[in-house]
């Protein structure tokens, strides 16, 4: 008897912590639901929400462009705010050079933009794009106004070389001021022995290195075509020795 009255009492203890395990899940589970939709009714505030987002030094892009690419969302924390998570995003735009990040407490967050300079224009397949000085890409031009920049016609992923060639050319102009003194400046970018460039209507035969040295000779016979009123053909710069002048009728100046 007694030890039929143990297995009982024994059993009802079981049963009942199996019970009070139940009724405690349920109470966490219910609690849990509770702190759910109180919190989804009532959203706790973050600190120091963002209340203005400012860019600073953007011509090219809008500022609605590079909230997108930034991800900064008004009302976040400007604690939890990454400046290098920011930049990070910032910088996937060709068209963003370099970033930096400033919080002014309580509710703004200032973002200072550099952006790349159209360095000129590629001319591929009959579509304009803006390049930066390495080349790069930075966007299709849709409508009519064209910028004066000089213009490199050809293919920079089939034609590397020649393409690279024409950048370390049309550098070389700016830097002298080549460009800026000319209507039309038009690098035709295909081997490199074979650059050529059109400035105005002359075309003008390149060829491969030496760029600073056939430049001035090239300012120096536009001096002499000029008062000479000959209508050129071409101009043929590479040699070393003597430039070649074809006008209407052959002519060449050594």
């Amino acid at each position: 008897m007694k030890v039929n009255r143990a297995k009982k009492k024994s059993k009802g203890i079981k049963t009942f912590s199996t019970v009070r395990n139940v009724a405690v899940l349920i109470c966490i589970f219910a609690i849990a639901i509770i702190v759910y939709i109180y919190l989804y009714t009532h959203p706790i505030r973050p600190v120091f929400p963002i209340k203005h987002i400012a860019f600073i030094g953007n011509k090219h892009m809008t500022d609605d462009e590079l909230r997108a690419f930034a991800g900064v969302r008004l009302n976040e924390s400007l604690l939890a705010v990454s400046g290098k998570g920011v930049s990070k995003q910032l910088l996937k735009s060709p068209w963003v050079k370099a970033v930096s990040l400033r919080r002014e407490f309580p509710d703004t967050i200032s973002i200072t933009i550099e952006e790349t300079e159209p360095f000129a224009l590629l001319d591929k397949d009959g579509h304009l794009f803006l390049i930066d000085e390495q080349g790069k890409l930075l966007e299709e031009l849709k409508d009519n106004s064209v910028p004066f920049l000089p213009v490199i016609a050809g293919d920079p992923f089939k034609e590397k070389e020649g393409f690279s060639e024409a950048l370390n050319l049309v550098k070389l102009m700016n830097t002298k001021g080549f460009s800026s003194e000319r209507d039309r400046i038009e690098v035709i970018a295909h081997k490199p022995h074979e650059l050529s460039v059109r400035v105005d209507e002359t075309v003008v035969k390149i060829g491969t290195g030496g760029y600073e040295e056939k430049i001035e000779r090239l300012s120096q016979l536009e001096e002499e075509i000029k008062k000479m009123g000959v209508s050129v053909d071409y101009i043929d710069l590479r040699f070393a020795d003597k430039a070649i002048v074809k006008p209407v009728r052959d002519r060449v100046i050594k």
